[in-house]
């Protein structure tokens, strides 16, 4: 058996949860071993998949004690982690990085939370047997800050879910910004960018910092917080324009999704962003971001069907065959 932590299934973590979750929905019909996913709600755990039901209070008190103790009873093969890895594992484990911004630029992220992810997750990149990174640019940072073996580093990148689709809609009515609503997505630039194109910004994604949601409410911009998937399907499809001006990212799942459904995308110039979207995407400083939106607006049609075509080349199926791949080669 192979354990997947998939503690984050019902938390509305965005893109942990999504990583998790369509993973083990495409793990399970190509598998040739039993996968097994630790979770707090067994609903929630794709057909195909064992539930491993485990609720815990504190972090720190599930990953020092409850998953030790469970994978001591279950005895599995491998463990697949996100982020970080348990105090003990009894057997080879995988660990996904998802972005490394908080060993890049501090200020991205709070004191707090830096604290514990520069205690977490160099040390479960160490002992991994083998380190999934979701782009090629968080491999990189992986590789040259942590020391670890490029070998030792497997990209897979992320897939778009079937829910994200075009409906031959017209023109849409306002901006669409996805993403935590937090400093360094930087959701004031998309609001002024909207504003220089004449077109109101809807932001989707859960509110991190309270204070920014409430300057963005002020400032006239439709906060939705986070939202299902249906209904974030129905926004992007619905938008004028994806506008992702994120400082820092390890792969910008919301401008793959965006391409699916038929929006354009403007988007900073960060790396992984670059990365993902290729050509079928408008970059532009944080400066030039509302002429950006505009020229999108124009050349609306090329760029819808440059991003559907660059949105097929990702799928979750994809992502699962690669890491089966990583979890053969740890196995032997």
């Amino acid at each position: 058996m192979i354990v997947v932590d998939a503690d984050f299934l019902g938390r509305g973590r965005t893109g942990d949860e999504t990583y998790v979750e369509n993973l083990l929905r495409a793990l399970a019909p190509i598998a040739d071993v039993p996968i097994a996913a630790i979770v707090r709600d067994v609903a929630l755990v794709p057909d195909g998949i064992v539930a491993l039901e485990l609720a815990t209070g504190s972090q720190e008190v599930r990953m020092a004690w409850s998953v030790p103790r469970l994978l001591a009873r279950v005895r599995p093969r491998l463990a697949h982690f996100v982020h970080s890895l348990p105090l003990r594992v009894p057997c080879p484990a995988v660990v996904t990085v998802q972005d490394l911004s908080f060993e890049r630029d501090p200020s991205l992220m709070s004191a707090k939370d830096r604290f514990v992810f520069r205690r977490v997750v160099p040390r479960a990149v160490r002992r991994a047997a083998k380190v999934i990174a979701i782009s090629e640019r968080t491999k990189r940072d992986v590789v040259e800050l942590y020391g670890v073996p490029d070998e030792k580093v497997v990209v897979t990148p992320l897939g778009v879910d079937p829910a994200f689709r075009p409906n031959g809609a017209a023109d849409g009515r306002y901006a669409l910004f996805v993403g935590a609503v937090q400093d360094r997505k930087d959701p004031i630039a998309a609001l002024d960018a909207a504003r220089a194109a004449g077109l109101p910004l809807v932001v989707a994604g859960p509110e991190k910092d309270e204070a920014l949601a409430a300057e963005l409410r002020r400032r006239g911009a439709d906060v939705r917080g986070y939202v299902a998937k249906e209904e974030l399907a129905r926004l992007y499809r619905e938008a004028a324009v994806l506008v992702l001006p994120s400082r820092y990212e390890g792969f910008g799942l919301p401008v793959v999704e965006a391409m699916a459904s038929g929006t354009p995308v403007v988007a900073a110039p960060d790396d992984a962003l670059r990365e993902v979207a290729g050509d079928a995407a408008l970059f532009a400083s944080r400066d030039e971001l509302g002429g950006a939106v505009q020229r999108a607006l124009v050349d609306r049609e090329r760029l819808v069907a440059a991003g559907l075509e660059r949105a097929r080349a990702f799928t979750w199926e994809e992502t699962a065959r690669r890491t089966l791949e990583v979890y053969r080669e740890v196995l032997g």
